[in-house]
């Protein structure tokens, strides 16, 4: 991304890192997939700002009903178990019913698409925290 700059804007932004993020080997998106906390946790790597915006997207998940933070932990267990890595889902504005609905759904998958369903969801958050960071760096000017 650094070599990519300096971008006209928002638009020229969010097209170089959608380039980078589809152009990289399956190796890589489980990289980033390992920097980020199951659905529920509390995020314990990362920069101030990115712990906060991860503990800010799962807001819905942390004050779900018992049986649905329940059944959350269990669907992350069986995901991790089926698939070799955590659930990836862009968590912003979804409840804690529809993601754990999409956990479910997912794990009917095939893992090969499965691994292309969660890279699409990890573009979408990196696509959201792009534009947090701008309004970071912006209000910090």
């Amino acid at each position: 991304m650094a070599g990519r700059r300096p971008f006209a804007g928002l638009n020229d932004l969010h097209e170089a890192a959608d380039s980078i993020w589809q152009n990289l080997q399956p190796a890589d998106w489980l990289e980033a997939f390992g920097r980020h906390p199951q659905i529920g946790e509390k995020a314990l790597i990362g920069s101030e700002y990115s712990r906060r915006w991860a503990e800010g997207e799962q807001t819905g998940a942390r004050v779900a009903a018992e049986n649905v933070k329940t059944e959350l932990a269990q669907g992350n267990r069986a995901y991790r178990e089926q698939f070799g890595y955590i659930f990836i889902v862009c968590a912003t504005g979804k409840s804690p019913e529809e993601m754990l609905a999409l956990l479910e759904q997912r794990l009917q998958n095939d893992p090969a698409d499965e691994l292309h369903i969660a890279a699409e969801q990890q573009r979408l958050i990196t696509r959201l925290r792009l534009e947090k960071l701008l309004t970071v760096e912006q209000l910090s000017q």
